[in-house]
């Protein structure tokens, strides 16, 4: 699903009404009429809404919504901050006027309704248009609605937020919404963590924007969707064999991190590799053999650290970095691996955070390399940023200055390409913020590449489905009792899941 900037999704609305043909007020009431589905299927009418409109576009959404919810108890507040209203807005004040339902005028903070905690409130004040801070009597109604302790449901973006950058932007005037209820495509601003207090909990609602139109425009950024990860998941043959399925080779675990190295190569085999070897310094060889039979093993010379690089001629994959620690003769080791490796690899943990150590070495990285950080290990290796969106930024310029593939972990994981793309991913919850939840991912998309997917896909199929692995293990045991094991005792429902 691609993700518009605020002024190309106006240019998609003009197409939309150009050439379906439709009347503005006509998509306006369609697109209205999406939140007043969501509202009747998700809220008991007994509840009381107080309904907020703006002046524009997005206020009309709002007068919309307020006559079709002819089932709830609804009061109607109209912000007045000029004389004028859109033209679309202005029909739909007219057309409540005409059914008699009561608008309140707010036009000066003496006019401010009082709101009750079990008040539901949808506001339509200012949308994806704004691009200067709200100040004076927006501000204090938007402070007065954030105050009142009352649910809030945001049409289409919550009134303040801007679509892209909101650096700069007054963060006491911007609506705290529960819910944001947003129309066809995502904006930018709701993957981006800084906002998260906002958006709230987010939904895509379409509304029969031309896709053809959608399509033809340019982006940088995608959300990824399960139908898109369906379409390019590969399906096994009859007569295959474990070969088929591609040998990778696992660089992991020293003295008191073999849990990492376990962890990574049984996700490994879960998601479908033939064959996974694990590279283990001398102490972890009973420990691997023992919880995890399937795995074969190479010994490092040392007893306790990974300190000499294995022959990986024949290996179809090499990941690197889970449990590996940062002492000099491992640092040795990764120089040598990347000196000597033409194949693309995933590297992870501490393999990053040797990197961050000897920035020489990114040169040295093979083209089409895959990189997962977490946020602490993206500062330490690229620098620290002062928003969601500059560090999306320095992600896109590192990928395209090394010719990697940066997996930058959080809510909604960055996914950055050499050609400057940026997917972000829709699956995933709190509860895989544990430990072991990266190895599991290291693991993962190591397998897909080693079964022969290109990095990009491996990359993106690995990070969706180990957030719904984690989505289903979560379903089972709940957020706070989730560890990294039940990722992994999931990956085949999940595998089940996007195939049906």
């Amino acid at each position: 699903m691609k993700i518009l900037k605020s002024a190309q999704i106006r240019d998609v609305d003009a197409y939309t009404i150009k050439h379906e043909p439709i009347e503005s007020i006509d998509l306006m009431e369609r697109a209205a009429m999406t939140i007043t589905n969501w509202i009747s299927k998700h809220i008991p009418n007994q509840k009381s809404l107080k309904i907020f409109a703006g002046p524009g576009n997005n206020g009309g959404d709002a007068l919309a919504i307020a006559r079709q919810l002819t089932d709830y108890k609804v009061e109607v507040f109209l912000l007045k901050i000029s004389s004028k209203l859109s033209a679309d807005c202005q029909i739909n004040l007219d057309r409540l006027k005409e059914l008699g339902i009561k608008i309140n005028t707010i036009e000066s903070k003496a006019d401010f309704p009082e709101i009750y905690e079990n008040d539901l409130i949808v506001e339509g004040l200012f949308g994806s248009g704004l691009t200067r801070k709200l100040e004076g009597l927006p501000k204090d109604l938007v402070m007065h609605l954030n105050n009142s302790g009352a649910e809030i449901i945001s049409i289409d973006i919550p009134s303040g937020l801007y679509g892209e950058d909101n650096a700069g932007n007054d963060i006491d005037a911007i609506v705290k919404a529960s819910y944001t209820l947003t129309f066809q495509l995502p904006k930018l601003s709701f993957l981006l963590p800084e906002n998260e207090p906002y958006v709230g909990k987010w939904e895509v609602l379409p509304i029969g924007l031309n896709e053809e139109f959608i399509n033809k425009q340019d982006s940088d950024y995608y959300y990824v969707t399960g139908d898109w990860i369906k379409e390019n998941l590969k399906n096994r043959s009859k007569f295959s064999h474990k070969g088929t399925y591609g040998h990778v080779l696992l660089i992991a675990g020293s003295y008191g991190k073999m849990g990492a190295a376990i962890l990574s190569a049984k996700a490994a085999l879960r998601s479908g590799a033939g064959l996974v070897t694990t590279h283990l310094p001398k102490i972890g060889y009973e420990i691997m053999q023992t919880a995890l039979p399937e795995a074969m093993i190479s010994i490092d010379w040392s007893d306790i650290i990974f300190t000499n690089i294995p022959d990986s001629e024949n290996y179809t994959a090499i990941g690197v970095g889970p449990g590996i620690g940062t002492k000099q003769n491992t640092q040795k080791a990764l120089a040598s691996l990347l000196q000597h490796t033409e194949k693309s690899m995933v590297i992870d943990a501490d393999g990053l955070n040797i990197l961050a150590m000897n920035k020489e070495l990114l040169k040295n990285i093979p083209e089409n390399s895959i990189l997962t950080p977490h946020p602490k290990e993206f500062e330490r290796l690229i620098g620290k940023a002062t928003s969601g969106l500059e560090r999306v930024e320095e992600q896109i310029n590192f990928s395209k200055k090394y010719n990697v593939f940066v997996v930058l972990k959080g809510a909604h994981t960055s996914i950055t390409c050499p050609d400057g793309k940026c997917y972000f991913n829709s699956t995933g919850n709190p509860g895989m913020a544990t430990a072991g939840s990266g190895d599991v991912l290291t693991g993962m998309i190591l397998s897909l590449l080693g079964q022969g997917y290109n990095p990009k896909m491996a990359a993106i199929i690995g990070v969706y489905l180990h957030g719904l692995s984690g989505d289903l293990a979560s379903e089972l045991n709940g957020e706070e009792a989730l560890i990294a094991s039940d990722i992994i005792e999931n990956i085949g429902m999940a595998y089940s899941y996007i195939k049906d």
